[in-house]
């Protein structure tokens, strides 16, 4: 298996990836790339605004398997695929995949309002034709911990969210770095979140001939 190079917007993620790929994984060897810049002029400037820096960052790590976890800029990640000759798998697709197979209504919450647009739109996308109806949530006061360094309050935020949804068959995590909050809430609506799911699917590029 080549090694799976891990493009972040926080440096929080890399112990939570490593977790994971201790945890799923063991043996996998995961390279991170942190720049927390991309995501400031994403949501300064859009997320198309980054494609040049990406492409130069992306193309001075190196050929192999990308993925990148910050859901801003995923899809500006994702569109450099072909010039860059390499897949590259924005962290929120598969469980993008799995929450339009789990149900019709679904629930988007995200701590940074530049997250919603682009969730709803790769949720679109995995729908295809089935119909689905998307209610998308700004946790009020959510990022504000996250950035002070507060994790613990950010995902109580967070998790006091979701068990406030009504009228829906699956709940994502639109954002990485909330995935914590989904051990927090007793639901029976399913809460979906990034990290393991698409760590697997980013591995599992790795090993594709």
């Amino acid at each position: 298996m080549t090694d799976l190079l891990l493009l972040h917007t926080s440096p929080v993620h890399v112990p939570v990836f490593d977790a994971l790929r201790d945890r799923d994984h063991p043996g996998a060897v995961l390279r991170h790339l942190v720049a927390p810049e991309l995501l400031d002029r994403a949501r300064t400037a859009g997320p198309e605004s980054v494609i040049p820096a990406l492409r130069g960052l992306l193309t001075e790590a190196g050929p192999g398997a990308v993925l990148v976890t910050c859901s801003t800029i995923g899809a500006a990640a994702e569109s450099l695929a072909p010039a860059l000759g390499v897949p590259v798998l924005r962290v929120d697709r598969p469980m993008a995949a799995a929450a339009v197979r789990a149900g019709r209504r679904i629930a988007v919450l995200a701590a940074l309002e530049s997250t919603l647009a682009p969730t709803r739109e790769l949720l679109a996308e995995e729908a295809g034709e089935r119909p689905v109806s998307i209610r998308t949530h700004l946790v009020a006061g959510a990022w504000e911990r996250f950035e002070a360094g507060d994790t613990a309050g950010y995902l109580a935020r967070v998790a006091e969210a979701v068990g406030s949804v009504t009228g829906a068959d699956v709940i994502v995590l639109a954002q990485a770095s909330m995935a914590g909050a989904a051990d927090l809430v007793t639901s029976r609506v399913p809460v979906l979140s990034s990290p393991a799911p698409g760590l697997a699917a980013g591995l599992a590029m790795c090993s594709a001939p």
